[in-house]
């Protein structure tokens, strides 16, 4: 049989007949699978077998990923050797679909066939499914058919309120390949720092990247401010940027930067002051024409030169002048030359105006252009740089607020207050990418009792509501949703100045949004996800030397007919992990009693309370959860 039809045959029954592998725990979950018998031996003698350069990359990357599970190595081969074990890597297209891939394990190997990123999403899956059982490796036998519900799939990383190394970004692509994201949507500045070398403006770094000290405590927590007094800061080269790109795309990640505009500016503005609304003399803003603001405040239009060490959103914005589209599109320049992705992320959030309405320079500009208001000026400053952009080939990605005062011809919106703003885009003929803080801002907190969690900005978003999100509004047609891009979940850094608080911050939501973003609304099972991939998956990351959030365990209480007292099972969602419990009211930690099944409660008097099961989950590794409350009732 021809084997083009074959596979389409094969596809055309997977896509009617899904039998879901649940003990083979791969995540996210593929679209089809049908289970063999039997298990496959991997072992050393294994080779790889890859034709194409492209195909060859993906193998040696499998290659050094699976030797940290396996403790060997496999060597990458053109052609089959006469004899041996094989995985083929067969270059093909597969449903029309780049991405897509079909994975087959008999007991004579693996044949993996798809395009370029098809073949290094079925290798990925292939990692998931080795299995090492004392000195060997074993693979289950069974057939995938898989592809993406969607083609964005993203993460962003907020670098600019802390800087990351290049080391822990590396070590996000590499988990974000895992767990077949595409995109890396890299937030380099904002109001705290400026973190990309620009070679023809240097101060951009000596003095944009680095700030004297920054806040303690929550935002509200101490009026005014106190400060730590150490100074952060830090930025990448454009060699490390580079860096940073060659190793996303061999993991099929593009880079998508983001250059703040026209708000979000106050490192710039500490460094070049003279690409702000103000004339500058002395380091003293001149050409106020009503120096108050929105509420009728007085307006401080003192240029400061030191980058801001606390949140929020800052009036120093750029200036509509000619010097300033001038720094900007030389900016871009530099940025696009490192930066091959199709969309440039040019912000376009949070712009307050008060500095416009009481510039001179940017009423002129609001006059001459015939502009309606501020708002409009916005509009027009974004749709000036995105001309420049589309000139030199690439697309402008923004977030919501760059609806208002009109959007610009060829914008992608991304929608982060709700969804409003990502229904109107997609409705007017935009692309849209979801991203709604309600549901994917990853710096919210995980627990509804903020004293057990790490600091964060606010907010609660569990692990269950990462889950339960759909990136097609209901509110779209069939022809409006095809607008809907894709999903991504926002990683903001406020107060997130670890590694391990990053980490936490982003696991095990990350593996969550991975199922959101790989399968349809209707493929998705949460109770599934929990109880038959979750497990795995976090026993894996903590081999990877990973610092997730230990989540809450399955706790189910019924009353026993037969004795009339609670019965207590819990179900740790972390491969091997052990549960301590006590009933007694006292504070539960590894000197509590080891959960080993079901626990009958004791029965509380009459006139006394209910009593709270406490319990805390310890890894494999050594780590214990926060210790988790639930009434027993």
């Amino acid at each position: 049989m021809n084997k083009n039809l074959l596979i389409a045959g094969l596809l055309l029954f997977l896509s009617q007949v899904s039998l879901l592998a649940q003990t083979h725990q791969l995540l996210p979950q593929p679209k089809t699978v049908i289970t063999g018998e039997g298990h496959w031996n991997l072992d050393p003698g294994t080779v790889l077998v890859a034709e194409s350069a492209t195909a060859r990359k993906s193998a040696h990357l499998f290659s050094g990923l699976l030797e940290t599970k396996t403790g060997f190595e496999l060597p990458v081969r053109m052609q089959a050797p006469a004899h041996g074990v094989l995985i083929v890597l067969e270059e093909s297209m597969v449903a029309d679909n780049p991405e897509a891939y079909t994975l087959e394990v008999t007991g004579e190997g693996v044949v993996i066939r798809g395009a370029d990123r098809g073949l290094f999403y079925g290798l990925q899956s292939l990692f998931q499914l080795v299995e090492v059982q004392g000195s060997k490796a074993v693979v289950p036998q069974l057939e995938i058919a898989d592809a993406p519900a969607f083609g964005y799939r993203g993460i962003m990383l907020d670098v600019s309120r802390h800087f990351f190394s290049t080391a822990q970004v590396k070590k996000m692509l590499d988990l974000m390949s895992q767990l077949k994201f595409n995109t890396l949507h890299w937030h380099l500045t904002d109001d705290q720092g400026w973190r990309l070398e620009i070679k023809k403006y240097p101060k951009l770094t000596e003095i944009g990247a680095w700030r004297d000290s920054t806040i303690i405590g929550q935002y509200y927590d101490y009026q005014p401010f106190i400060y730590e007094n150490e100074k952060h800061g830090g930025y990448y080269t454009q060699e490390e940027a580079r860096e940073i790109v060659r190793y996303a795309a061999e993991r099929k990640i593009t880079v998508i930067p983001e250059i703040e505009l026209p708000g979000h500016s106050s490192a710039v503005l500490a460094a070049y002051p003279e690409f702000g609304s103000f004339e500058i003399t002395e380091g003293t803003a001149k050409g106020s024409i009503a120096a108050v603001n929105e509420k009728g405040e007085p307006l401080n239009n003192e240029i400061s030169k030191q980058v801001p060490g606390y949140w929020g959103v800052h009036y120093n914005i750029y200036g509509p002048t000619p010097a300033a589209f001038g720094f900007l599109e030389d900016v871009l320049k530099e940025v696009m030359d490192i930066f091959p992705s199709e969309y440039i992320h040019i912000g376009g959030d949070e712009v307050p105006k008060d500095h416009w309405k009481t510039s001179a320079i940017a009423q002129k500009v609001i006059k001459k252009e015939k502009l309606e208001d501020e708002h409009e000026l916005q509009s027009y400053f974004i749709q000036r740089i995105e001309a420049f952009l589309n000139e030199n080939g690439r697309q402008i990605i923004g977030w919501d607020e760059i609806l208002e005062g009109g959007l610009a011809p060829n914008a992608t919106v991304m929608s982060w207050r709700g969804e409003k703003g990502g229904i109107a885009a997609a409705q007017m003929g935009h692309d849209v990418i979801m991203t709604p803080n309600s549901h994917l801002y990853f710096d919210h907190y995980q627990a509804e009792d903020k004293t057990t969690e790490p600091l964060a900005i606010g907010g609660f978003l569990p692990l269950e509501k990462v889950y339960s999100y759909s990136p097609v509004p209901e509110a779209l047609s069939e022809e409006e949703a095809a607008h809907v891009l894709g999903v991504q979940a926002n990683l903001w850094t406020e107060y997130i100045p670890t590694n391990q608080k990053m980490e936490y911050f982003l696991f095990p939501r990350a593996l969550a949004l991975a199922e959101v973003a790989w399968k349809t609304k209707e493929e998705k099972d949460y109770q599934s996800f929990l109880r038959d991939r979750l497990p795995a998956r976090l026993l894996s990351l903590e081999k990877q030397g990973v610092f997730f959030r230990i989540p809450e365990a399955i706790v189910n209480i019924q009353k026993d007919s037969a004795s009339g007292r609670h019965l207590i099972q819990i179900q740790s969602l972390v491969e091997g992990a052990k549960v301590y419990y006590t009933v007694d009211g006292h504070k539960a930690d590894q000197t509590a009693r080891l959960y080993t099944g079901p626990v009958l409660a004791p029965i509380p008097g009459k006139d006394q309370e209910s009593l709270v099961l406490r319990y805390v989950t310890v890894t494999p590794g050594g780590r214990s959860s926060n210790e988790f409350h639930v009434p027993i009732e």
